[in-house]
């Protein structure tokens, strides 16, 4: 099973977040590691191709995820080895 197939099988699930989350927006890390949040959906990784990605890059960020985050649904990009399932 994929890692973006195990986020789709446990919509409804929580997700523990073992690294910070890095927001785009605001240039920084929110600086809570451990966060563990709902799992609201899942989707296949999209990147642009004028992302300014590298192909090692576009490997490494395995889906995206719907998440309850802080009170809002928020889409991330993760990784498996960030991301603990409960």
């Amino acid at each position: 099973m994929t890692f973006l197939e195990q986020l789709q099988a446990n919509k409804g699930g929580l997700v523990q977040l073992k690294t910070e989350l890095y927001w785009y927006a605001q240039g920084r890390y929110d600086g809570n590691p451990g966060r563990v949040c709902l799992i609201l959906d899942a989707a296949a990784n999209i990147l642009p191709a004028d992302a300014g990605t590298t192909a090692a890059t576009a490997r490494s960020v395995a889906a995206r995820a719907y998440l309850l985050i802080d009170g809002g649904p928020r889409w991330i990009w993760i990784v498996d080895e960030d991301v603990e399932l409960l």
